[in-house]
């Protein structure tokens, strides 16, 4: 793992940067192979009441991003850590289990995830964001797996049945719904 720490209204410390490095550096233990992946830590500071820290690991079949509020920074970075351990956990129960029934190989980690460009449009509609990202393979379970990882209200795969584009997303009543492209 590459770490990329930065900070808002605080200034990182060394003993800061390594005890963060230090405890999402033991997520490694959750993966057969080493992560080739870029850490991108955001820590932010409020006033004495609040702190907030940011955690995004983009990988070639998963993001893993979480996010926490917290007095203290250190405790902050604790609480992070366990919410990315119950994601992995969560997601590798659910791969381990569908690569035993389909004999398909483990995911691999990659750390070319492409990044969004902002870009404006004249009109008095206005776009304030572009992502650009691969289409992955996949069913629409694993979609919602995603979607909920993420935090999204929505998530855009490709079906892995039928290779068209499909759209999960969470209703208000708290369901999913899925869009299928109509042929």
């Amino acid at each position: 793992m590459r770490f990329n720490v930065r900070g808002e209204n605080i200034e990182i410390t060394p003993a800061l940067r390594e005890y963060a490095e230090k405890k999402i550096g033991k997520l490694e233990r959750y993966f057969e192979d080493s992560v080739d992946a870029n850490v991108n830590i955001n820590l932010k500071y409020y006033n004495e009441q609040d702190s907030k820290i940011e955690v995004t690991i983009p990988m070639t079949e998963l993001v893993l991003r979480a996010e926490e509020h917290n007095q203290d920074m250190y405790a902050a970075i604790d609480l992070v850590v366990n919410k990315l351990e119950r994601q992995i956990r969560k997601h590798k129960t659910k791969v381990n289990r569908k690569f035993r029934e389909t004999g398909a190989p483990k995911f691999v980690f990659n750390n070319n995830v492409p990044e969004g460009n902002a870009s404006e449009e004249e009109d008095t509609q206005e776009l304030v964001r572009t992502k650009r990202f691969n289409l992955k393979p996949m069913d629409s379970e694993e979609a919602i797996l995603q979607m909920d990882m993420l935090g999204h209200n929505f998530f855009v795969f490709t079906d892995a049945k039928t290779n068209k584009t499909n759209v999960v997303y969470k209703r208000k009543d708290g369901k999913y719904g899925l869009i299928e492209p109509q042929v």
